[in-house]
């Protein structure tokens, strides 16, 4: 059991120690910047914590340390020198003077729980004798890097579109097929890691990593909260009927 005792509790004292970052800093945006740092965490500290150690476990923690890397750095360029992030600063002002007790809680601890469910497959990689030549492995990475690619585009599109067009919807590149073409690689490439798990089909239960995510982003913190800052804004309500919200396919006004 140590190969899932020991990281949870390094994840437990990692996200406290964002947390205490992140009073310091009076912002709680720096929880993003950990989500992709915590993965890496979890990937290489249950490697050294397995009794197995195979080309597959190395692989697929690389491919997590890509994404989790170039996920992080992305997001503290995006927040250098701006204010706190308009979804942290709302709760700052709904919870009042509860605020850090529930930031503890409610970001960072339950933060930590989701990272630690959706590394499921990685966990199930690092403690398999791998197959060799296992056409899962092959899937998963194919898979992978499709979701890398659309989540790593389509930020640098976003990037590129912002800083000459402010306060405008982005209906170029990626953004023209889904409203959402960096979530919905997050969401893919975790599929493929869970793909690749199935070197061995008794790894199956990591589909709980994949579901998770998949649900959060699509229904709880990714998509309904960026979606719900737009309401109203008849740029967006038009984009929002031409342009499928997740899924990438052609736009109504094409077809």
């Amino acid at each position: 059991m140590e190969h899932f005792t020991y990281p949870a509790i390094l994840l437990f004292l990692y996200m406290s120690s964002c947390f205490l970052i992140a009073y310091l800093k009076n912002r709680n945006d720096i929880a993003d910047v950990a989500w992709g740092l915590g993965f890496i965490l979890m990937a290489w500290s249950s490697y050294y914590f397995s009794v197995t150690k195979t080309p597959l476990s190395l692989f697929a923690n690389t491919l997590v340390t890509i994404w989790g890397i170039r996920l992080s750095w992305h997001i503290f360029l995006r927040n250098k020198n701006k204010t706190e992030d308009f979804r942290y600063l709302a709760w700052r002002n709904e919870w009042g003077k509860w605020f850090y007790f529930r930031s503890f809680f409610q970001v960072y601890m339950l933060q930590g729980l989701f990272l630690f469910v959706i590394s499921s497959p990685i966990f199930f990689i690092n403690n398999t004798l791998e197959i060799q030549n296992n056409i899962w492995t092959w899937i998963g990475a194919t898979i992978w890097l499709i979701g890398f690619l659309f989540e790593t585009i389509g930020d640098a599109q976003l990037s590129i579109f912002k800083k000459s067009n402010k306060n405008k919807i982005i209906e170029s590149g990626l953004w023209k097929y889904t409203r959402h073409p960096n979530y919905f690689g997050e969401v893919l490439l975790w599929w493929g890691i869970w793909l690749m798990s199935l070197v061995n089909l008794q790894n199956f239960w990591g589909v709980i990593g994949p579901l998770t995510i998949h649900y959060l982003i699509l229904y709880v913190s990714g998509v309904p909260m960026l979606e719900k800052k737009y309401e109203g804004n008849p740029d967006f309500e038009n984009y929002k009927k031409r342009t499928n919200r997740f899924l990438p396919w052609f736009s109504k006004n094409d077809q």
